[in-house]
């Protein structure tokens, strides 16, 4: 009998324990979308955020020191990534495909770029030439296509890159926040 009760009281713990991360990052969320949020320690600047890789080789560590495994190395400057967390001059980082590590902040640039992220990752993307989704066509961009985020509304972005520039709606893009404002 105490083994069951012991394994019931296990069992309720993970749903209480799962309940609770539940809550925070919906409360995270909340907060995110009215603006509110965390700043890093260090920077005093705002957790989570995006920004760029600043050099072509950027090796990503297993932990916020140099003694730290690099654990892979990104090769593409401008590649926007998202600051999560700060550890004195270091800054754990998450990329659009959810791969994460620690990096030197020096490393990093707050130039704001963005990667195309269809819902349907054969769709090609719309570029038009205003925010508007009656406006002219552009161009179609590919899934994983990166640009530089001139500006955004909230809810389109306007982009350019090796030969486009134009208006994308913000929710496909990543590296920019739903609803955020960039200018």
């Amino acid at each position: 009998m105490t083994s069951k009760r012991n394994s019931q009281k296990t069992g309720r713990s993970w749903i209480v324990a799962l309940a609770a991360i539940a809550a925070a990052m919906t409360c995270i969320a909340a907060s995110h979308a009215a603006g509110e949020n965390a700043t890093g320690p260090k920077s005093g600047l705002p957790v989570p955020r995006f920004v760029s890789l600043k050099p072509d080789r950027v090796n990503v560590r297993g932990g916020p020191t140099r003694d730290h495994e690099v654990t892979f190395v990104y090769t593409r400057a401008g590649l926007p990534v998202e600051i999560t967390a700060e550890s004195d001059n270091w800054r754990r980082i998450r990329d659009w495909e959810g791969s994460e590590g620690w990096v030197y902040h020096s490393l990093l640039s707050g130039r704001r770029t963005a990667v195309v992220t269809p819902k349907d990752k054969s769709a090609l993307v719309p570029l038009y030439d205003k925010g508007d989704g009656n406006a002219k066509v552009v161009a179609k961009l590919q899934a994983g296509v990166m640009a530089s985020v001139k500006r955004c509304t909230g809810s389109w972005c306007n982009i350019v890159g090796a030969g486009f520039d134009g208006w994308a709606v913000q929710e496909q893009l990543w590296g920019v926040y739903p609803n955020e404002k960039v200018e």
